[in-house]
């Protein structure tokens, strides 16, 4: 873009910023933070959408357990647990004198409504999965539950502390979609639909008091006004910033800090493995020797990027580098679509949800596949729409999306995943990890899994999403990396210069 007009851009785009700004809350030590996508509810046990996670876990919501910096599982609303001999019997003794925001106490009956809701058939959680397993929840005192599961899940802990594992009232659970109710450090005070959230401080919070007052999420759509935003002193901070391209004007400035990170973020060209011509693994495979990551890599993401041969992040002591299965050739794309009956190619298209890793990525991808003779159209989709239509309702061919949740092979297990995906193999091995009684075997079933999806071609492997932070200097305390999809405000603090 031609300097003249980038500055046109980002005027234009400060201009609707600070036109759309709410005031903060109450006086005090606050922090506005700026986010890209505005999430369609607020609560994380309704959906799917990792803008919600991003925002009210470990913030407005809590577990029994949660999800720590360095990836480990830490106690929260349980304050310690206990496993029988058999791996089966969980007993979890609770915190006492826990409120949620309503005053609500904070009990065993919760934990029991919660779990029990989530795995409902009315349920409309999106990790089911992880409470598939639980056969009993027994209240035994106010501050203990006993949770039987019907096998073996070495993860149960750690599954607890996702998100969609959050413990809600019955009081208060059918209004948390726009005004959630939590035992969190802060208290939701108001939503501003498509221009900010706000969050406040919780006076009566059970442990470690916030160190800030209020934090405003405000909603910044795209690159140009994230940029102008942090340039004109709106926000003081985005923890994934969707503009790669202008961190060059963030290390020329002393007032802000760049901290690159990992996520958990495997980032893909999504196959729908039920529809043909991708019911085909030539097929399949043809897409992914015509993929080439690194200009993927460079051209979406600025070289900011970990590339990936299967779905695991590099990060992970259990991660293979299987990129070999998938390289770069389109001269064997093109003979593999051959031999599958496809010589002249075909036509389909690439439903692309509005990150910008998508939307970047998708018009590489789309031209790489042209190259190949694979006519790929890209048809823009909002957030609802993608949601409803590839991952509710598997109406897509290809796609593009970033899963953030921790250690999410799994996914591809499930009956009705959106992949059409099925390998009773792969899913004997997802079984076994369960069973595993130390790390080493684990990590060996992980590693087999791996395998088996990148030669099943079951998706096109992209690249680990990177987490990229930029942050004005008197920020402190914010997670460099991501091990699940939050922003956790817990320990941030804000030191302006007097």
């Amino acid at each position: 873009m031609n300097k003249w007009l980038q500055s046109l851009f980002l005027v234009f785009a400060a201009g609707l910023v600070l036109q759309s700004c709410g005031k903060p809350p109450a006086p005090g030590d606050g922090l506005s933070i700026g986010v890209g996508l505005e999430p369609p509810s607020l609560d994380p046990t309704f959906g799917a959408a990792a803008a919600t996670d991003e925002i009210v876990y470990g913030n407005v919501f809590e577990g029994l357990t949660r999800i720590g910096p360095d990836g480990k599982v830490y106690p929260a609303l349980a304050k310690s647990w206990r496993v029988d001999k058999t791996g089966l019997v969980y007993d979890f003794t609770l915190r006492s004198g826990v409120r949620f925001h309503d005053g609500t106490i904070f009990d065993a009956n919760d934990v029991k409504f919660s779990l029990e809701r989530a795995r409902s058939p009315q349920s409309t959680n999106a990790q089911k999965s992880l409470f598939a397993m639980i056969d009993q929840i027994i209240v035994l005192a106010p501050d203990h539950v006993r949770i039987i599961l019907s096998r073996h899940t070495a993860d149960f802990a750690y599954n607890m502390a996702w998100g969609d594992a959050v413990i809600v009232a019955p009081e208060s659970a059918a209004q948390n979609a726009a005004h959630p109710i939590g035992t969190g450090p802060f208290r939701f005070l108001r939503w501003q639909k498509g221009t900010s959230i706000f969050l406040q401080k919780n006076p009566d919070y059970w442990g470690k008091p916030a160190l800030l007052d209020w934090v405003t999420f405000k909603i910044v759509p795209d690159s140009a006004a994230s940029y102008a935003a942090l340039m004109a002193g709106d926000i003081d901070g985005i923890p994934n910033f969707p503009a790669p391209e202008l961190l060059r004007q963030f290390e020329k400035d002393d007032r802000f800090n760049i901290v690159i990170g990992e996520t958990q973020g495997e980032t893909i060209l999504g196959i729908n493995n039920a529809r043909p011509p991708f019911d085909n693994i030539l097929v399949r495979r043809a897409l992914s020797h015509a993929i080439d990551r690194d200009a993927v890599i460079t051209g979406a993401m600025f070289g900011h990027g970990t590339p990936i041969g299967s779905f695991f992040p590099p990060t992970d002591p259990a991660y293979i580098n299987l990129l070999g299965m998938s390289a770069y050739d389109p001269d064997l794309a093109r003979a593999l679509l051959s031999q599958a009956g496809y010589p002249q190619g075909f036509k389909t298209i690439i439903k692309i949800p509005p990150p910008y890793y998508a939307r970047r990525g998708g018009e590489i991808i789309a031209a790489q596949l042209r190259a190949v003779g694979i006519d790929a159209k890209i048809q823009y989709m909002e957030w609802a729409q993608w949601l409803d239509q590839v991952l509710g309702n598997k109406n897509y061919d290809l796609t593009i999306v970033s899963h953030t949740e921790p250690r999410d092979i799994k996914f591809f297990a499930r009956p009705d995943n959106y992949f059409g995906y099925h390998n009773q193999k792969f899913n004997a091995l997802m079984d076994a990890i369960d069973l595993a009684e130390n790390a080493s075997e684990r990590d060996e079933y992980y590693q087999q899994a791996q395998r088996i999806l990148a030669e099943d071609a079951a998706s096109g492997f992209l690249f680990e999403l990177p987490k990229i932070g930029v942050w004005r200097t008197y920020v402190t305390g914010y997670w460099k990396n991501s091990p699940i999809q939050a922003t956790d405000l817990t320990s941030v603090r804000v030191e302006k210069p007097k």
